[in-house]
């Protein structure tokens, strides 16, 4: 009798009523339960209950019983709202369409599969399966799936693709050319265009290692395919893309490749590849990311590219790229005659050709200066020499009575250094002997600016006097006075007018043609790193405490984002530092063209504008604090200020009024770019041991190098 119990009891838990599709991913998130918690409670893959979210397949026993049990009690936690009506309609509203009350399985049907009496299954599956958790946040536009997928392949070599907002893709491609086909008709990956003038963002296809191997390709690079970058060119995979027509460009099949077909009918046929575990995504800007699990990769990168852009290569690559999505370089014309329109040179924008540097702005071996000596070294007043500052002096023996070294970092501080930068675009530099210097005309001056006293300067439109040997020079990185002529960026020209000197330049490279060329790629960035900020709970509108407060551990309230925040500071960066890309291997010879010369955006003149105002911004800001507070740094590293105070916090250096207000025109707390965060606090004696050990030869160590950690590591000390 129990065993006819027992089946009785089988026989009913076989058709445990079940809510419509929609409704089960309903009361999942309802209670902030993942794919994952769901599946591992089952005993079933992530895959599975994706399938029956989306009514694509339907529980079997024995997990149909447990599954039911779980949607039962969730839904007597969280009953549909009355404003959004039944189950089936509320499905609707989110553009899902609601199974009918399902037939379950019959004893004939295979595990995971659907019967025909299901309303979401009696249509045919589309070859690229969607099962969207939410389709509420499908991306809009022509690209409905978003920009990229994660790729990965389970034991039995069947691929999944994990896209934005939870998307699952099935992936049904057996080869490399297949899927690049796949991913072009049928996947509707994408990014709609920056600009109006611009191109949408071709899909990118992110590459587990088990997804390598399903697809012929190597789950790591040997050493000498890391040295050269790729793959040989005799590879397998290589040559199935020859034979199905499709191309690499000269990089060739590395960490990140594109594969293309020329353009048809002005639409492009490109895909991006990016592999992980070849290395595509480097730890300095990317952290951790390449070792998460594709879903959550898939949130990183997705994310990213809604805020910044599709990446197309490494961050400072990205960066690069942006520019020009943000500021394309050429826009169609009107109709002609006959009614047809051609490309022209877009104003505002650095235009299609590359373009010779002045020769003071030239790196070292470029080809402008191939007539110079072999092992001639320029000075300052042959080569331009914007850098950040890496300065620190001793301490006074007022601050060595202190208790705390503090660390001031400014957010962005190149983005802030951007914004509003006037630069030339698409016109080569004129040469001028003996100009009257114009601080509204880009370009390079020489200029002799060791007249400028830093003891005495004009601080807004008052005379101060300062103690100029506590604080660098604005004019060279090293903070150094400058002892004669030498060539200067405007922004470096113009500030030595705001301090009250003039100035009389000798000669200059200048730009007729200029603009604010990188105004959109800063509001950008800057919206994409305030806004990942606020995910983490740091606003822009907080109080110098509640900021401080914020910012106390904000990464590991969600890691991942984490990782979304320090991307966006390297692309910052390294887009900055790739308008002068130098030569790098390849057999190259000073004297010979290199491969990044032939873009545009080899700009070296624009790095240094960026780089002098980011300079310049953090100079001002010393300046006026000292002015106010006798306040001086002890040492300055790029975008990190050191200050010797009585308490740990930054409020101890920074005087805030009852009202939030501090000392116009220097440091502010915040999240935006241009306002400070802390670095790190360390003691005065920690600060003295550290002088004292990295001493030598009047070298002064720069304490904002360790100021974060406090660590000293072997390679400092020359050990």
């Amino acid at each position: 009798m129990s065993e006819l119990f027992d089946a009785v009891d089988a026989l009913v838990a076989s058709r445990s009523p079940l809510p419509p599709a929609g409704e089960r991913r309903r009361l999942r998130q309802a209670h902030a339960l993942t794919l994952d918690e769901v599946a591992a409670a089952l005993g079933v893959r992530r895959a599975t209950v994706g399938d029956w979210e989306t009514g694509k397949t339907e529980p079997r026993p024995p997990q149909r019983e447990a599954y039911a049990r779980l949607l039962k009690q969730l839904a007597e936690l969280y009953p549909v709202p009355e404003d959004t009506g039944t189950p089936q309609e509320a499905a609707a509203d989110t553009g899902t369409a609601a199974a009918a009350p399902p037939v379950p399985n019959g004893p004939g049907a295979a595990p995971d599969t659907a019967t025909p009496t299901d309303t979401a299954a009696a249509a045919p599956v589309p070859v690229a399966a969607s099962r969207r958790p939410d389709t509420k946040k499908a991306s809009p536009g022509a690209y409905p799936h978003g920009p990229l997928l994660v790729l990965d392949a389970d034991a039995d070599r069947k691929v999944t693709g994990y896209g934005i907002d939870g998307l699952i893709l099935d992936v049904p491609a057996k080869s490399l050319p297949a899927l690049i086909d796949w991913t072009l008709t049928e996947a509707e990956l994408g990014a709609d265009r920056l600009h109006g003038s611009g191109k949408d963002a071709d899909p990118l296809l992110v590459l587990t290692e088990a997804a390598c191997e399903r697809y012929g390709l190597p789950a790591s690079l040997s050493q000498s395919e890391r040295v050269a970058g790729r793959l040989p060119e005799g590879h397998k995979v290589i040559k199935q893309l020859q034979r199905a027509d499709w191309q690499l460009t000269r990089r060739g099949l590395g960490p990140w490749a594109r594969i293309y077909r020329p353009a048809q009918g002005g639409r492009r046929r490109c895909v991006q590849l990016c592999i992980p575990s070849w290395h595509a995504l480097d730890d300095r800007a990317w952290g951790h990311a390449a070792r998460l699990q594709p879903a959550e990769l898939a949130r990183v990168l997705g994310v990213y590219a809604r805020r910044v852009t599709t990446p197309v290569g490494s961050t400072a690559v990205t960066g690069l790229h942006l520019m020009t999505a943000l500021n394309p370089p050429t826009r169609a014309s009107e109709p002609d005659a006959d009614g047809r329109r051609h490309r022209e040179h877009r104003p505002g924008s650095l235009g299609t050709e590359p373009m010779d540097p002045a020769p003071c702005e030239a790196t070292d071996g470029h080809p402008v200066l191939a007539h110079l000596p072999r092992f001639h070294v320029r000075g300052p007043d042959e080569k331009l020499f914007e850098e950040a500052y890496d300065w620190a002096r001793d301490l006074t023996d007022a601050e060595c009575m202190k208790r705390h070294l503090v660390g001031l970092d400014v957010n962005l501080s190149f983005a802030a250094g951007a914004n509003g930068a006037v630069v030339g675009l698409a016109s080569p530099p004129v040469h001028v002997a003996r100009p009257a210097f114009d601080p509204a005309l880009p370009g390079s001056w020489l200029v002799d600016l060791s007249h400028v006293d830093p003891s005495r300067v004009k601080v807004g439109k008052q005379w101060r006097e300062l103690d100029g040997d506590l604080l660098p020079s604005p004019f060279t990185p090293t903070g150094r006075r400058p002892t004669g002529p030498a060539w200067y960026a405007t922004p470096t020209v113009a500030y030595a007018v705001e301090l009250g000197y003039d100035v009389a330049p000798v000669e200059a490279w200048v730009r007729t043609e200029y603009g604010r060329f990188l105004d959109g790629w800063y509001k950008r960035l800057r919206d994409a790193y305030v806004a990942t900020m606020a995910d983490l709970g740091v606003g822009e509108k907080l109080s110098p405490q509640e900021f401080l407060e914020a910012m106390d551990g904000y990464k590991s309230r969600d890691p991942e984002l984490g990782i979304v925040v320090d991307a966006v500071k390297m692309t910052v960066k390294g887009g900055i530092g790739k308008l002068r890309e130098k030569a790098r291997g390849g057999g190259w010879k000073p004297g010979q063209a290199w491969p990044a010369l032939a873009r545009p955006t080899w700009r070296p003149d624009i790095r240094a504008a960026v780089i002098s105002r980011a300079r310049i911004n953090m100079h001002r800001k010393m300046l006026h604090l000292a002015a106010a507070t006798g306040q001086y740094p002890v040492a300055v590293l790029s975008d990190c200020a050191v200050y010797a105070a009585d308490g740990p916090s930054p409020l101890d250096v920074l005087p805030y009024d009852s009202g939030g207000k501090t000392v116009p025109g220097s440091f502010r707390l915040g999240v935006s770019p241009g306002m400070v965060k802390h670095e790190g606090t360390q003691s005065v004696l920690w600060g003295s041991g550290v002088l004292e050990q990295l001493a030598g030869d009047g070298h002064v160590a720069n304490l904002a190098r360790y100021i974060k950690t406090g660590e000293v590591t072997a390679k400092d000390t020359g050990e």
